[in-house]
C-alpha cells in the first residue's frame, strides 16, 4: 500500500535506498527516511499551524526517536516533541528538541517522576489524582509550578484497548480546581486519544465521540470562569486536518505518521505531506521457489486492514522488480520475510529488498537512518541508530 504511494510520489528515496544498501551504507533490517522530505512536510503542518494558532508538537516513537529526524522536524519549525514515554522523552531531549508534552499516552512511572520534572516539560498529562500528586512533588522538589493536562472521559468516548483511563469528563471543574490546589502544579487543560480516526469505509478521517467530550469540557470550564484552557486533541493529524481541529476548540496538535506521509488518510488520498520512510532488507537465502529477506523491523501498524505486502528486489533502481511478500504473523518473531518468486523477476543473495508500509520503529530491533540529498540523485547517510534513538556500532 504504502510502497505504492513511495514509488509514484517519492521514487527518490526507493532509488536511494537500493543505492546506499548496495554501496554498504546502510544495513539489512534498517527504516530509511528522507530528512529532506521530513522538513518540507513538518515545514507544511507549522506554517498551518501557526496560521491557525495552533501548538504542534512532534511525535517521535515511528521512526525510533530518531536523532537525524528531531533535527529535520525542527528545522521544519517544530521545535518541541511529544513523548508516548520516558526513553522518548529522554531520547528527543537528547536530540536536542524542547519537551512539550509528557505522560501520554504513557503515564510517568512513579519512580521516573523526578526525571521527568528535571526535564521541564511544557506539559504533563495525569489520568488520577495519583499521578497528580506525584508530578506536583516532583516539580516543587525542582522548584517549578508544573502545568497538568487532565486525561477526560465519558460514555460513548472510543479508546484503543489497553488505552483506556482518565478523569470522568462529567467532573472536570472540581478536577481543576483539584489540580489547581497542588503545591508546584496547576491545572492547564485537558486532553484526549483519539480526537480523530481514520474511517476504513468511508476513507476519510472523522471526528471521535471523544472531540466532542473535548468540546463539552471546555465550555462546562468557561461557564466557571476559566478561559485559558489549553485542549490537546492528538489522533491521525495533518495538514489537511488542522482547520477541523482549530474549529473545534483544540490548541494542541501532534503529528507525528503526518511527518513521514504515511497515516491510513495517506494511502488513499494524496495529502500535502510527502511519504518518507521506507523499510530496507536484504535477500539472505532462496528456499523452495521463495527469497527469503532479513526481519527485524517487520511491524505493520495493525489500524490499517490486511493488504498483500509487495517489495522491490534488486541491486540497482532502474531495474528493482515487484515481488510480492508475505510477513510473519504478529505472533512469531520476525526473524525473515518471504518474497514469492513465481514469476518474478531473477533474484539473487545479496539483493536489496524494499518495503514501503506504516511502521512503528520504537517496537522493533530495526536500525534507522536518515538519508540526505535523496532528491538530488547524490543521497548520504545521515546517521544509524538503534529503534531507541541511541547510537549503534554498526557495521563494526
Amino acid at each position: 500500500m504504502f510502497l505504492d504511494l513511495l514509488r509514484r510520489r517519492n521514487p527518490a528515496l526507493v532509488d536511494a535506498a537500493i543505492t546506499l544498501h548496495q554501496a554498504g551504507s546502510l544495513p539489512a533490517n534498517c527504516y530509511a527516511i528522507d530528512l529532506d522530505a521530513v522538513t518540507a512536510n513538518a515545514g507544511a503542518i507549522s506554517a498551518e499551524a501557526s496560521r491557525l494558532g495552533l501548538t504542534a508538537l512532534a511525535m517521535t516513537k515511528q521512526v525510533g526517536r530518531n536523532p537525524d529526524f528531531c533535527a529535520a522536524v525542527t528545522q521544519g519549525g517544530i521545535s518541541a516533541s511529544v513523548a508516548v514515554d520516558m526513553e522518548c522523552a529522554r531520547a528527543t531531549v537528547r536530540a536536542g528538541m524542547r519537551l512539550g508534552h509528557l505522560g501520554h499516552l504513557v503515564q510517568v512511572p512513579r519512580a521516573e517522576a523526578a526525571a521527568a520534572a528535571a526535564m521541564r516539560p511544557w506539559y504533563w498529562t495525569v489520568f488520577a489524582n495519583e499521578k497528580a500528586d506525584e508530578a506536583a512533588a516532583a516539580a516543587a522538589a525542582v522548584g517549578y509550578e508544573q502545568p497538568l493536562l487532565a486525561r477526560i472521559r465519558a460514555d460513548g468516548d472510543e479508546f484503543y484497548s489497553g488505552h483506556e483511563g482518565g478523569f470522568a469528563a462529567a467532573d472536570i471543574v472540581s478536577v481543576a480546581d483539584r489540580l489547581d490546589s497542588l503545591r508546584s502544579a496547576r491545572f492547564a487543560g485537558i486532553t484526549t486519544f483519539p480526537a480523530l480516526l481514520f474511517d476504513r469505509e468511508r476513507q476519510r478521517v472523522r471526528p471521535t465521540h471523544n472531540l466532542a467530550t473535548l468540546e463539552k469540557a471546555v465550555a462546562a470550564l468557561r461557564a466557571a470562569g476559566r478561559t485559558d484552557v489549553q485542549v490537546n486533541g492528538p489522533g491521525t493529524t495533518s495538514t489537511a486536518a488542522l482547520t477541523a481541529l482549530a474549529d473545534a476548540g483544540v490548541t494542541q496538535v501532534e503529528p507525528g505518521h503526518a511527518l513521514t506521509g504515511t497515516t491510513p488518510w495517506h494511502a488513499v488520498e494524496d495529502l500535502p505531506e510527502l511519504p518518507a520512510v521506507c523499510y530496507v532488507s536484504e535477500v539472505s537465502h532462496l528456499h523452495d521457489g521463495r527469497a527469503y529477506c532479513f526481519g527485524g523491523g517487520m511491524y505493520v501498524d495493525p489500524v490499517i486492514a490486511p493488504y498483500q505486502v509487495r517489495a522491490m528486489v534488486g541491486r540497482e533502481a532502474a531495474s528493482a522488480g515487484l515481488v510480492p511478500a508475505t510477513l510473519p504473523p504478529p505472533a512469531a518473531i520476525d526473524y525473515y520475510g518471504q518474497l514469492d518468486l513465481s514469476g518474478a523477476p531473477p533474484v539473487a543473495v545479496g539483493d536489496s529488498v524494499v518495503f514501503g508500509f506504516r511502521i512503528q520503529a520504537f517496537v522493533t530491533r530495526a536500525y534507522t537512518a536518515g538519508i540526505r540529498g535523496a532528491s538530488t540523485g547524490r543521497p548520504e547517510v545521515a546517521g544509524i541508530w538503534s529503534a531507541d534513538g541511541t547510537a549503534t556500532t554498526w557495521p563494526n
